[in-house]
């Protein structure tokens, strides 16, 4: 991690200011996801036509602060809940490519984008499934990820019993768990949860307007 940008800088070397190891294989992914979703966004509405011009800002840099804090250890698998158009799992896949994503939504026409988008840049590590999370069984993961889908209360509910409940992956800093990125005063939402979950201000890992009453926070399973 390091210095604070100049916040005039925009796309990968935004990016960059932050994190300084990616593979030229990584970086021509991140390239190519300002064009493909700008036009793929035309078609079908995955973010905010606000947002669109602040695609590495407020959707790829937001989706990277888990990695700035989860060092998901190869062969780990994580799942994605409400993933919409591919937030956080895209750039997570990118970021960790010896990681299995499983990225999920109840919106059909969203993973239509979230499979055109890691095929068109090469993502091998990624797999869709068009359901609620809490209609699927029998299957496990070490981690969950996920970015305001729903209250607290509901995701953790949702992602408990998809979690393995001890460390398969050795290498994992953190045991199996839920990390989301959330906003504003949680206050009452953690409450209403009965969790306890480490929270981290996101504008202590990017200082910048956009990050401001940002939060990840991290439930262990």
């Amino acid at each position: 991690m390091s210095p604070a940008p100049d916040a005039t800088h925009t796309g990968v070397a935004l990016l960059q200011q932050y994190f300084t190891e990616f593979s030229p294989t990584q970086l021509a992914q991140l390239e190519q996801l300002g064009p493909l979703y700008k036009d793929w966004n035309e078609k079908i509405n995955v973010i905010s036509r606000k947002d669109i011009d602040s695609l590495y800002e407020r959707h790829v840099l937001h989706s990277l602060s888990i990695a700035a804090v989860g060092n998901f250890a190869n062969g780990s698998t994580v799942i994605d809940i409400g993933t919409g158009g591919g937030f956080p799992g895209i750039p997570l896949a990118i970021f960790f490519p010896e990681v299995s994503f499983h990225l999920v939504d109840s919106i059909a026409k969203k993973l239509k984008v979230v499979e055109a988008i890691a095929n068109t840049i090469g993502l091998t590590n990624l797999t869709t499934q068009h359901t609620r999370a809490e209609e699927i069984k029998n299957r496990k993961f070490d981690f969950a990820v996920s970015r305001a889908v729903a209250p607290l209360n509901e995701l953790w509910g949702w992602s408990k019993p998809l979690l393995q409940t001890k460390h398969r992956v050795a290498g994992n800093e953190l045991a199996p768990g839920l990390l989301c990125l959330k906003g504003g005063d949680l206050a009452a939402e953690i409450q209403a949860s009965g969790t306890k979950p480490k929270q981290l201000p996101l504008t202590q890992l990017f200082p910048l307007p956009f990050f401001e009453e940002k939060f990840l926070l991290y439930v262990p399973r």
